[in-house]
């Protein structure tokens, strides 16, 4: 046999052994970052996705939690690992839009280190508060603070979340001074908000319900545009005189950049067939979530102009780096 065709055998051998490969994908589970502590709104909706986003992609979708810093620490992770589609990360508003702004050193570009798979949800805060303080709306709380300046403490279920962005937004927005305690997720921050330590927080509906519902804490209004099914009798900030608070959070599933575009699309096709399984909406719809039906360039192009939006937002604020 002449070398040139023994050579031409072995590359067409390798070729099909790359094709058969990637045909493969995924032959093993498939990690799932959480970037914060099990308990949280991101934990418990993430587990309950990766059923379905399993199911769909015909292998196990195994959740991990790697919470620190408001998040940072496990998007970096993500971002450092293989680009093989074997390791996603949980983005948010705050790790990807916000955090740029809010860490003076940042060991990832939320933009260039990543690729977009699909969005998942958009989900209002709620301004909740320990069940006996002497305010139980926005306007009670405003007044309260401004007769206690700097007395009334908030707890923030990391640096740079969503719901740290919203308690920035409401102080400045009404032009109080709020006394900030940090945690690392929202689980331990509603423990001590229940307990009495905390005076206020700003949390998600699937966080909040069952507390309310048990009477372990109360809501005194919403971030979100119209008031909440779920909370009829709270009213939003807008209504109560305050309308720049109004505010939200957004999360999307991502891949390390350079992560092979065939994988991706398995990726996105399958957490498309997931986040539109009847068990999902359900799930979004009881928590008054809103499904993002958005993928590849236009949720790169989302992520980007949040970036920016945010940005100029923190920057209004006078929020200083950390």
């Amino acid at each position: 046999m002449s070398k040139w065709r023994l050579t031409a055998i072995l590359a067409g051998a390798a070729m099909l052994a790359g094709m058969a490969q990637a045909d493969d994908y995924p032959s093993k589970p498939v990690t799932w970052i959480v970037p914060y502590t099990p308990g949280g709104i991101t934990d418990t909706r993430s587990r309950m996705i990766s059923e379905e986003f399993g199911k769909a992609l015909g292998q196990t979708v195994v959740v991990e939690n790697k919470p620190g810093a408001g998040g940072t620490l496990g998007v970096e992770y993500v971002s450092r690992a293989d680009p093989d589609g074997y390791t996603i990360i949980y983005g948010s508003l705050g790790t990807l839009a916000a955090a740029p702004s809010l860490y003076k050193t940042l060991r990832y570009d939320s933009v260039a280190d990543f690729a977009p798979v699909h969005m998942m949800a958009a989900s209002p805060n709620t301004l909740i508060a320990y069940k006996d303080r002497p305010y139980n709306t926005p306007e009670e709380l405003v007044a309260y603070a401004k007769e206690h300046p700097g007395e009334v403490t908030v707890g923030l279920a990391g640096i740079g979340t969503g719901t740290h962005l919203a308690s920035e937004l409401f102080a400045n927005a009404t032009g109080i001074e709020l006394l900030q305690v940090p945690y690392k997720g929202s689980a331990p921050m509603l423990n001590d908000l229940i307990a009495g330590r905390l005076d206020i927080a700003f949390d998600y509906a699937v966080s909040t319900l069952g507390h309310v519902q048990s009477g372990s804490v109360k809501v005194l209004g919403v971030t979100s545009p119209e008031r909440l099914e779920i909370f009829p009798d709270a009213k939003t900030v807008a209504e109560a005189g305050f309308p720049d608070a109004t505010t939200g959070s957004w999360s999307g599933i991502l891949v390390p950049a350079c992560t092979p575009q065939d994988r991706i699309d398995k990726l996105t096709a399958a957490f498309d067939t997931a986040m539109k399984s009847e068990q999902v909406q359900a799930a979004l719809t009881k928590v008054q979530s809103q499904f993002m039906d958005m993928d590849g360039d236009e949720m790169a192009a989302f992520i980007a102009a949040e970036r920016d939006k945010w940005s100029a937002i923190i920057e209004a604020a006078g929020i200083e780096k950390r």
